[in-house]
């Protein structure tokens, strides 16, 4: 009686890894596209990646994945989708809570004391903003903000390089364990619950706050960003951290160029020294106004 091994689905042999050449290629075609560096540290984390996206299209190794990109001329309808599979999109509403309430406390009323015109609006950006929990944190601290003075208005960008996560952030949805740092009083007036949940709880934000939040692509390696020169708060963390220090200084130096002077700009605490060579001060940990 003879046997048969059983098929193995596309993109799902373990016993298949990317070879050293294959991987440096693909490390550095994401860094010079991205900025993000990949060590042969992230060599299993890519493969990871990188099977759920081979069976979708039926590639069975990565040698032919890698053949695809680079020898068939698929590189440039694949590009965006191996962008976002190998970026890491790690974010949480009210990360570094402090950051929320300095913007509170300090730098709107600042930044309202800076315009002569009555009721001004305020720009802020999400620079890498990911699924959109730091977006509509900064939602939910300034409407309770213009609910409480009634003296502003404001407007949130949210940009990213994946464009799979920034279509999570359009469509505001999200498991419900994840809003759990969320204060209680604010989940009650910004979180929707559906009436009958799934097996999968999941939440929305309130349109109270969806209408002040809008999300574009971007990547920040490109050499111009099509967006406005007068923002006044630009969040900017724990993405710098995977740059090389050139680069960390050049993206900064563009996003800066976007502020308007009194402006601020928040980096990771973790990347707090990056922006003391340029024409910024610290006024917090982490936090810059440009002069």
């Amino acid at each position: 009686m003879s046997t048969r091994a059983a098929a193995v689905p596309y993109g799902e042999d373990f016993d298949d890894h990317l070879s050293a050449i294959d991987f440096g290629r693909i490390a550095r075609l994401v860094e010079s596209e991205a900025g993000i560096k990949m060590p042969p540290g992230k060599r299993l984390m890519v493969e990871g990646r990188l099977r759920k996206r081979m069976r979708v299209l039926g590639i069975p190794t990565f040698a032919d994945y890698c053949s695809m990109l680079f020898k068939q001329g698929g590189l440039d309808h694949e590009l965006t989708y191996l962008i976002n599979a190998v970026t890491t999109n790690k974010t949480d509403f009210f990360r570094e809570p402090e950051h929320f309430d300095f913007l509170a406390s300090h730098m709107v009323p600042n930044l309202i004391k800076q315009r002569s015109e009555r009721n001004p609006l305020l720009k802020f950006w999400s620079a890498a903003a990911s699924t959109g929990a730091e977006a509509y944190t900064l939602a939910m601290v300034l409407h309770d903000l213009v609910t409480a003075r009634r003296d502003f208005r404001f407007a949130i960008l949210g940009t990213d390089i994946s464009t799979q996560v920034l279509e999570q952030g359009q469509r505001a949805v999200y498991s419900a364990e994840l809003i759990a740092p969320v204060p209680p009083r604010m989940q009650e007036r910004y979180v929707l619950h559906a009436r009958k949940p799934g097996l999968r709880r999941e939440v929305r934000m309130a349109p109270e706050i969806r209408r002040h939040v809008q999300f574009q692509h971007l990547n920040l390696m490109d050499t111009t960003y099509p967006f406005d020169r007068d923002v006044d708060v630009i969040f900017l963390r724990n993405v710098l951290i995977y740059f090389e220090k050139a680069d960390q200084e050049t993206v900064v130096g563009r996003l800066i160029d976007h502020l308007r002077p009194g402006g601020y700009l928040v980096l990771g605490h973790s990347e707090s020294m990056i922006g003391t060579s340029l024409s910024v001060r610290q006024v917090a940990p982490a936090v810059f106004m440009k002069l």
